[in-house]
């Protein structure tokens, strides 16, 4: 295949053993070699692999496309058997951006007011978040969606997850800004995805070309399935799981009825076509910051705890647990190790506070409530009142005094993670329980359940809980060792507990990560099996072929997750 690609594709196609071993990993726990790795020079080549695979799919009829960028997917969607198409290496510009005036985003967020936007960016999907924060800083402009990963991932891996981070809970997810995709489809060919009222889509249908109807064939699956998709969606403010169908129809804000396809690609992990370019909006961040960290002696009044603090509007609520202080504390060293003398200095004495706080214990959990106002008095304002508003819950906490004392508690929510991997000997990353969500009022209730879930397994993983505590969203990571013959066992069971419970309270399975192969096998568990033969049903809309990234969202089963985990068992150490 690899000299019959060469004729048609004016980019690399490589298949030495070095560069297929790399590509075999992701952020997972999988191991997939691919047969050839491709790094585009442009769209073209895209529209011509895929129109390549059309044409000899008797002959080749497994050969597939995944659609790799940073390749820090941790369900295990950026891994394939077939080819690997990396945009990284020259799909990576950002295309224009600008400031815009007066624009009013017309969705309303997850407990939040109506976000105003001010610009729009065209980027491909191979460009890094940092490459791209770092241009819109020059506008004042932010993309507000990124993740904790901010400093390695890409915008295509943003939009193939619908990613969302510690600013979801005032601004939303990846769905919310983007305005508009380019993709190409299974036909080969690219297309313009964006919202459409019902006389333009009518018009598309009328077209009575590949794209014409697969908009019918979509419209018609969400008409016929309309009480079943509204009965399933789930009643949290985030989600990643399954095809975004519940977001297809929506209405603006004049209340016009509009059809948006946008919503299915996005978070589909590539497996309905490859997006070649994004349209995005953007916002002017707020400039002055406080944050208010609170201690949390135990937990039973966390979701009043919480609500209280909803009731002040924060721009963000993180959380980290005792684990996570004692773990930060333990190799203190590290943290000081990446700041200069003086800086280090600086950044001990920022203890000095908690030396106080914690003469009675570690607390149990801490909350980092930070506040965006457009002055320093009004965020300062926002943080003590928070503060002062929990006291009755014997909530003790304190707001920080400059941007150091922040930069500590933040690395503790963001790093410490990354120093447990580093000490963990033989051990390594098994995300699989990694992105639950639940309403967050019940919080109180179920954390002590999700831990008595855990407890059994804790003489096998060592692991700490941090998230987005405002949305309910928890990240358990655990460090386990990857010889473990037990280990396949212990990863479908324990995600089948805990999904189970996740699901008991009104939950997901993941708020940001996805489905990959880790999670698709327990779609039924969350949807329903009514539900899941709607996704099969848009996947096969979309990808006849199925062309399109293989294994993901549809068509896996809990023994998937052992074969594909079982060849990289005795690799060294990678991951998140």
């Amino acid at each position: 295949m690899k000299e019959e690609l060469q004729k048609i594709i004016k980019g690399e196609i490589l298949d030495s053993d070095e560069v297929l071993e790399k590509y075999s990993h992701d952020a997972s726990i999988f191991e997939i070699r691919p047969e050839l790795v491709i790094f585009p020079k442009s769209k073209d080549d895209i529209m011509s692999l895929v129109k390549f695979l059309n044409k000899n799919r008797k002959k080749y009829p497994k050969a597939s496309i995944t659609v790799r960028s940073a390749g820090t997917c941790m369900s295990g969607g950026a891994v394939n058997d077939s080819i690997i198409v990396d945009v990284t290496k020259y799909m990576g510009h950002i295309v224009s951006m600008n400031r815009i005036k007066d624009y009013q985003h017309g969705l309303l967020f997850s407990g939040a007011n109506p976000v105003t936007i001010s610009g729009e960016a065209v980027v491909e999907p191979g460009c890094y978040y940092r490459d791209f924060e770092t241009e819109a800083e020059k506008y004042n402009l932010l993309l507000p969606c990124y993740t904790a990963s901010k400093t390695i991932n890409a915008i295509g891996g943003m939009v193939g997850n619908n990613s969302g981070g510690e600013l979801t809970l005032k601004y939303g997810k990846t769905e919310d800004y983007v305005k508009e995709l380019k993709v190409i489809l299974a036909d080969g060919y690219e297309y313009t995805i964006k919202p459409l009222s019902r006389r333009d889509l009518y018009g598309k249908i009328a077209q009575n070309d590949f794209e014409g109807e697969l908009y019918k064939k979509i419209n018609d699956i969400y008409e016929n399935n309309k009480e079943e998709i509204s009965s399933r969606r789930p009643k949290v403010s985030k989600n990643s799981a399954g095809y975004n169908i519940w977001n297809i129809w929506k209405k603006d804000k004049n209340g016009e009825d509009i059809f948006d396809p946008c919503q299915l690609i996005i978070g589909s992990q590539g497996t309905l076509g490859i997006v070649t370019e994004v349209t995005l909006r953007l916002v002017e961040p707020k400039p002055n910051k406080a944050l208010a960290v609170l201690f949390l002696t135990d937990l039973k009044n966390l979701g009043s705890i919480l609500n209280e603090i909803l009731k002040h509007n924060p721009t963000t609520i993180e959380s980290f647990d005792d684990k996570t202080f004692k773990l930060a504390m333990r190799y203190f060293g590290e943290f000081v190790k990446q700041n200069g003398i003086w800086d280090s200095i600086k950044f001990s004495l920022s203890f000095w506070p908690e030396f106080f706080m914690l003469l009675g214990g570690v607390p149990k959990m801490m909350l980092l409530v930070e506040c965006w106002a457009d002055d320093q008095f009004e965020a300062n304002k926002i943080a003590n009142e928070i503060i002062k508003s929990v006291k009755k819950y014997n909530v003790t906490g304190r707001t920080t005094s400059s941007e150091t004392e922040n930069e500590k508690y933040w690395k503790m929510r963001r790093e410490s993670f990354s120093l447990l991997r580093k000490h963990s000997g033989k051990l390594r990353t098994v995300p699989f329980i990694d992105d639950i969500i639940v309403p967050p009022q019940i919080l109180p209730e179920f954390l002590p359940k999700l831990d008595a879930l855990i407890e059994p397994y804790k003489e096998k993983m060592i692991y700490t809980i941090a998230g987005h505590a405002g949305n309910g969203n928890f990240h358990i990571i655990p460090l386990m060792d990857f010889n473990d013959p037990e280990l396949p066992k212990i990863i479908n069971d324990l995600s089948a507990s805990v999904y189970k419970l996740v699901i008991e309270y009104g939950g997901s399975i993941t708020a940001e990560h996805n489905d990959g192969i880790i999670r698709t096998p327990f779609l039924k568990a969350q949807f329903g099996e009514k539900m899941v033969k709607i996704f099969e049903e848009i996947k096969d809309s979309f990808d006849p072929q199925n062309i399109f990234n293989p294994h993901k969202k549809v068509h896996v089963e809990t023994s998937d997750i052992e074969k594909y985990m079982h060849a990289g068992r005795h690799n060294p150490v990678h991951g998140s």
